[in-house]
């Protein structure tokens, strides 16, 4: 019979693609009322557009709906398997419609990063001439892929990965539809399974159901006899991949993450490395790992390395505009910097000491010197009146009140002389000579 995953030979994620708008899960921003595209399919205008995202986003899916609602000729190309020779072909047929029907044809270019500078001028005219539609679909920045020219003739838009609970509808929608997906066979899977598959996924559809296909085609033993049993134990065979144990609402989750801070905060890069894939392999959200590193890197490495939270924010950064795998590396090289920056926590102390000094002596007044006067008023009550305007004398400094009269000399930010804070010390001593 071949087994309940081979009854028409497509792949589970193909048959499941959507065929309407309506049905794609996600992306809201751009298939939501009111969007562009919405609009586009409202009204018939299908105009040139390249789509940005991870894979398993719906780049392809969003390019083949509006190719089939436009009812125009549409070619699929890709910028890895065709070359030159097939592109100009479809420039021949495009000219052919256009001559007989007066019609554009639409043109998506799958991986249109692939193709290098003098490919993508090659149909850059026929872009600028309306003969092509192009829908190209990118894993990389088109800022640094694609030229400008063709960029300023079509729209971008980037796409997310998909949330967690979004990859679950999809997943329960192949295994309740009985026309595309497995509705007609009797599968039992436990919840916790389920979930496992979610966090394999990491944002990508094409993933999650290729993996539910392996899954139910492993359990099954290739027969059509029912029922079908997703356990665990059968999954994780299925999918090669071994299920971490990792609750991220219970202890575990807060034991991983603070393993991870205290290796870093102790210089120990190996640790930071295990603990950091400990929480991406077990399904820990990247940008919460990078947010605790954005934390790190004020508070235990603070002024000892001002780079540090500039390497922070590139993680992040990095996550939120490539995401998995090749963004995972960027993560890595955060951690194994901040865990090798010198250490100080002296900006976290000085947080608490300020806080604490407002709090004991409340809302005191600024000095009248370094206060603004934007009105006569002001002016002739003293506001501003003695300031002394720093770049007016030897090495752009001199000597000033700055703080309330009552705590003039409190000293809240202490450097130590660890990494870059010795050169603030060093810098604030003089100032004091001076």
């Amino acid at each position: 019979m071949g087994g309940p995953t081979e009854k028409t030979g497509v792949p589970l994620a193909e048959r499941m693609r959507p065929k309407r708008l309506e049905d794609i899960v996600g992306q809201e921003h751009l298939i939501g009322p009111g969007s562009p595209i919405t609009k586009a399919f409202r009204s018939g205008h299908i105009f040139s557009v390249i789509f940005w995202g991870p894979p398993g986003s719906g780049k392809t899916t969003l390019a083949k709906l509006m190719g089939e609602d436009a009812n125009i000729p549409f070619h699929s190309f890709s910028a890895v398997t065709s070359g030159v020779k097939e592109l100009r072909q479809i420039i021949e047929q495009a000219k052919m419609v256009r001559a007989t029907s007066d019609r554009s044809t639409i043109l998506f270019v799958d991986e249109i990063h692939r193709f290098n500078k003098a490919q993508q001028d090659a149909f850059l005219p026929h872009v600028e001439s309306g003969l092509i539609i192009l829908i190209g679909a990118t894993t990389q920045n088109p800022s640094f892929e694609i030229i400008s020219p063709l960029l300023s003739r079509a729209r971008m838009m980037t796409l997310n990965p998909l949330s967690k609970e979004e990859i679950k509808t999809l997943l329960l929608r192949a295994l309740e539809d009985r026309d595309r997906g497995f509705g007609t066979v009797d599968i039992e899977i436990e919840p916790h399974v389920l979930e496992y598959m979610v966090e394999l996924a990491q944002g990508d559809a094409r993933v999650a159901l290729n993996n539910l296909e392996s899954a139910v085609y492993y359990a099954s033993g290739g027969r059509d006899e029912a029922p079908v049993r997703l356990d665990l134990k059968t999954t994780e065979a299925a999918l090669q991949k071994k299920a971490l144990p990792y609750d991220k609402d219970g202890e575990e989750h807060y034991n991983l993450i603070s393993a991870f801070h205290k290796s870093m905060r102790g210089s120990d890069n190996q640790a930071s490395i295990y603990w950091l894939y400990r929480m991406l392999m077990a399904g820990e959200d990247p940008l919460f790992i990078c947010r605790r590193m954005i934390r790190f890197a004020t508070e235990d490495v603070g002024m000892a390395d001002p780079n540090a939270l500039q390497v922070a924010l590139a993680a992040f950064d990095s996550w939120q505009k490539v995401g998995p795998p090749e963004a995972e590396l960027a993560l890595a090289e955060a951690a194994v910097y901040l865990a090798s920056a010198p250490k100080s926590n002296t900006l976290y102390l000085a947080e608490k000491a300020v806080k604490q000094e407002i709090e004991k002596s409340g809302a005191l007044p600024a000095p009248l010197h370094i206060r603004n006067a934007p009105t006569a008023l002001m002016k002739k009550l003293g506001y501003g009146r003695g300031y002394l305007y720093p770049h007016n004398y030897p090495g752009g400094r001199v000597e000033q009140e700055y703080l309330p009269k009552d705590i003039k000399d409190r000293a809240f930010y202490r450097p130590t002389d660890r990494g870059f804070e010795r050169e603030i010390r060093k810098r604030i001593g003089e100032r004091k000579k001076e």
